[in-house]
């Protein structure tokens, strides 16, 4: 059995999340921002169906990207050497969680439902959660977004329309992060996607050490303006 959160409870011990599935910490509780910002900084993040209670996991291992560690493909290279996208961060927020949440692979539809959204764009507003948007012209084609605080950020979805258009954003993220000084980007599951993109898995122990580091630093807040370019 996992603790079912009331208004004004505290999150349980990381230690109490199940194996089974991996990493189910607690539910109910709330998406107000305190409550979000009090999960993110414990390694908690939100993750439930739509009509069902507020699930909050925190799984071991935890997959993560070290923004040094960015793999770039020989095809992606020369995607990215051509520069036909822009990339931008923070100019269509609520566009890019909305094509998130878009049904992809015959799926009904995703976990990023309007309640969802609603808690996130709040977050937006208060320069807490960001997106990376990769442009062809006038055209989103694929972007991302997630949480930062201190130097972390902790990655939630990721979307793509055109082959590659997410990759860029990510590739444009950890690079742009590595000049800021972040020490980490939160991927949370494991997925093939970002493992080829140079994610690997870590423990919940290691996690939540770097996550004690890297959090307690000064948070870049704001709206995000990117002054990298890709060189190679």
């Amino acid at each position: 059995m996992i603790p079912f959160l009331l208004p004004h409870s505290t999150f349980p011990p990381l230690q109490q999340a199940l194996q089974e599935p991996n990493g189910l910490l607690a539910a109910g509780g709330d998406l107000s921002t305190r409550r979000l910002l009090a999960a993110y900084k414990k390694g908690i993040f939100p993750w439930f169906n739509a009509g069902e209670p507020i699930l909050w996991w925190s799984p071991d291992p935890r997959m993560a990207l070290f923004p040094a560690d960015i793999k770039i493909s020989r095809s992606l290279h020369k995607t990215l050497k051509r520069h036909r996208f822009a990339v931008r961060a923070d100019s269509a927020f609520s566009t890019v969680m909305h094509a998130c949440a878009a049904p992809r692979d015959g799926q009904a539809g995703t976990w990023i439902h309007p309640e969802m959204i609603t808690a996130y764009e709040n977050l937006h507003q208060q320069g807490l959660c960001h997106s990376v948007e990769t442009w062809l012209g006038d055209e989103l084609v694929g972007g991302l977004y997630g949480v930062a605080l201190g130097r972390i950020f902790f990655g939630e979805s990721m979307f793509s329309r055109i082959n590659d258009a997410s990759k860029i954003a990510l590739v444009y993220l950890a690079r742009q992060l590595q000049q800021w000084g972040f020490g980490l980007i939160d991927c949370q599951m494991k997925t093939p996607h970002l493992a080829s993109m140079g994610a690997i898995e870590i423990s919940r122990r290691e996690f939540t050490n770097l996550l004690a580091t890297w959090v307690e630093l000064p948070d870049r807040q704001g709206q995000w303006n990117f002054d990298y370019t890709y060189r190679g």
